[in-house]
């Protein structure tokens, strides 16, 4: 991709699992798998899947909050893989992230004034008037207003610290913005009110956003692309309209029919997955969907579900399968034939 801001390429993150109750070995967690992604400038990637398929994780992972197991990471031209503490302290000016609670991810012993000031203290940026006229800014951005800089995160409501969170972020002028599920702690009418400030903030900031979120419908509205998870995989990555018109892989699909119809004049045949999600630290071998997948079923078992995993198309990676349709990716050896 042309003008790609983020690139990921074959990341991974596992986690060492603890002993069993009965003195069983060490495990690993395979929480990310071999992910490989871009995101190009000014655009947003909705980044989906079940939950504990590994997004957060993921998400987190490119920032370095977790520090990867493997791979590379260049966001804004920098292999932020590479960088050592110092400058990756200076380099989190341009990346940053908002939370899923905004409630936990607030000092309760701040105000909000020294919420927004800290990290303009730690970049050092400006002195203290300075700071204090940006801190006023960052609120009026949000639609909160200066005054309430004096007050406690106890005293807002979810939106408002949402908000907070929102403004937080944006303190140092960040290029690329991680958006931790920011909607799953709110009310249905306070979510359209973050969702179109973020798409406000994108535009006039110029803005590139990897949203993560469990809601296809608010995915589909903000989104330019979707990248779909299952156990620390991309199985499917497409332009939003492409995905949602026709998706290439059985679990999309599954997940697509599971969004509720607001047209009661179309009906949607529901596809319900049987089985539990495999653990991560024990994945099944071929395509890790497969003891699941209606389709592996429906085509009598074939071997090569078994054996053989189906990859994403990635420029210096172990990746198996080209590209479906034009700019369409979906990691499966019969993609499409449920659409």
């Amino acid at each position: 991709m042309s003008g790609a801001l983020v690139s990921v390429e074959n990341l991974t993150k596992h986690f060492a699992a603890r002993p069993g109750l009965f003195g069983g070995g060490k495990g690993v967690i395979k929480a990310v798998d071999g992910v490989s992604l871009e995101i190009g400038a000014g655009q947003t990637l909705g980044l989906v899947g079940e939950s504990g398929c590994g997004k957060s994780t993921l998400g987190r992972a490119i920032l370095r909050l977790h520090e990867p197991t493997s791979g590379r990471v260049v966001i804004d031209g920098t292999d932020v893989t590479a960088l050592a503490s110092g400058p990756l302290r200076a380099f989190r000016k341009r990346a940053q992230i908002i939370f899923q609670d905004p409630y936990a991810s607030l000092n309760p012993r701040m105000t909000v004034g020294a919420i927004l000031d800290e990290p303009l203290v730690v970049h050092g940026l400006g002195d203290a008037d300075a700071r204090k006229r940006r801190v006023a800014e960052l609120l009026d951005v949000v639609g909160l207003r200066p005054e309430v800089a004096a007050r406690y995160p106890h005293e807002f409501s979810g939106g408002q610290r949402q908000r907070v969170g929102i403004a937080r972020a944006l303190a140092v002028e960040p290029r690329f913005i991680v958006a931790d599920e920011p909607l799953s702690a709110l009310d249905v009418s306070i979510q359209a009110q973050i969702v179109n400030l973020l798409v406000e903030l994108q535009r006039e900031h110029e803005l590139t956003y990897l949203f993560i979120s469990h809601d296809l419908k608010i995915v589909e509205h903000l989104c330019d692309r979707v990248a779909v998870m299952y156990l620390g995989r991309v199985v499917e990555e497409a332009p939003a309209a492409a995905l949602y018109a026709r998706p290439l892989h059985p679990y999309t699909v599954a997940l697509l029919s599971a969004v509720p119809e607001i047209d009661p004049d179309k009906k949607r045949t529901r596809l319900i997955l049987e089985g539990d999600v495999p653990s991560p630290s024990a994945p099944p071998p071929g395509c890790t969907f497969h003891p699941r997948c209606p389709l592996y079923a429906k085509k009598d078992r074939p071997e090569i579900c078994r054996t053989s995993a189906p990859g994403l198309a990635v420029k210096d990676g172990p990746a198996t399968i080209d590209e479906k349709e034009p700019g369409h990716r979906a990691a499966c050896h019969f993609a499409g034939e449920l659409s």
